[in-house]
């Protein structure tokens, strides 16, 4: 896709297809924490779409929609992926973009009504995913590439 293009603040960016490749050459574990991983952050950001648009939203639009203890329901699910990215040896600085975009999505979420609507558009699991995954494809690609020998 050419860099210039741009989406609607409401759409969500398109996610680059996985290297599968790249996971096939990742340890089983890291591989089935990131199925995992994605798997709960298209729960959170893009379960359900509306009908005749591209845009998509999930539970984490329609919890923080519960006043009080809404966003932060949605906070434990976030704060464990970032906590599962740690363990995969994600560098500080990955790790901080995941938890400015977990913190602002809390953060956003508790403002009544603008929040909420801004909630509906900030994928933060979404975008952390994309991060851990892409961390993961890079050290498998960069393990094989070392693990080549001449012959």
């Amino acid at each position: 896709m050419p860099a210039t293009t741009t989406l609607p603040p409401h759409h969500t960016r398109p996610t680059p297809a996985p290297d599968t490749t790249a996971r096939k050459r990742m340890p089983p574990d890291a591989a089935a924490d990131l199925a995992r991983i994605e798997k709960l952050a298209r729960l959170l950001d893009a379960r359900y779409g509306v009908p005749g648009t591209r845009f998509r939203f999930g539970l984490d639009s329609l919890v923080g929609l519960i006043p009080g203890i809404g966003d932060t329901l949605t906070l434990l699910p976030s704060a464990w992926m970032v906590w599962r990215a740690h363990q995969h040896g994600l560098p500080k600085s990955k790790l901080a973009r995941m938890g400015i975009n977990t913190g602002l999505d809390y953060a956003i979420g508790l403002v009544p009504v603008i929040g909420d609507l801004v909630d509906f558009g900030f994928k933060a699991n979404l975008r952390n995913a994309a991060i851990l995954r892409e961390h993961l494809e890079a050290r498998a690609a960069s393990d094989m590439a070392r693990d080549v020998t001449p012959g």
